[in-house]
């Protein structure tokens, strides 16, 4: 699994006009991509490293200040472009395969007690947010 990581000052994810997900103030803007190894114990540990990662504002976590996420399924993060003018998606795994995968990171985020938004899978999405910083860090399981 490969997160990117954004450090906030308010986020939204926004459908066909409609608001499905959104946080305000300070918190994490996650966009999560898929590879075909990845597992459901991968999921619980990108979920756990989210709530404990030490990013936001005085070397604090979400899971000591209570700050919410935004998590948003991205199979563009396994893109691969180093050939050619168009990139290649074949190291991002399937919907089918992908999908209940980025659910396992949500369902485990919150079973440690995270308030969790989330975009919708497969939708064409329209996502803002402040980036405040900026700070955005790569994360790989």
């Amino acid at each position: 699994m490969r997160a990117v990581v954004q450090r906030v000052d308010g986020a939204g994810v926004v459908v066909g006009g409609e608001v499905v997900g959104e946080i305000e103030g300070e918190g994490l803007c996650v966009l999560v991509g898929v590879t075909h190894e990845d597992t459901p114990a991968k999921a619980a540990q990108l979920a756990r490293k989210l709530w404990s990662l030490r990013v936001l504002n005085d070397e604090k976590s979400c899971s000591d200040t209570g700050a919410p996420l935004l998590v948003v399924s991205q199979f563009t993060l396994y893109g691969d472009a180093r050939k050619g003018r168009r990139p290649t998606w074949n190291a991002a795994a399937p919907g089918e395969v992908a999908e209940p995968l980025v659910d396992e990171v949500v369902r485990c985020l919150r079973e440690l007690g995270a308030h969790v938004e989330t975009g919708r899978f497969g939708a064409s999405m329209r996502v803002t947010l402040t980036n405040d910083g900026p700070f955005t860090v790569l994360l790989e399981m």
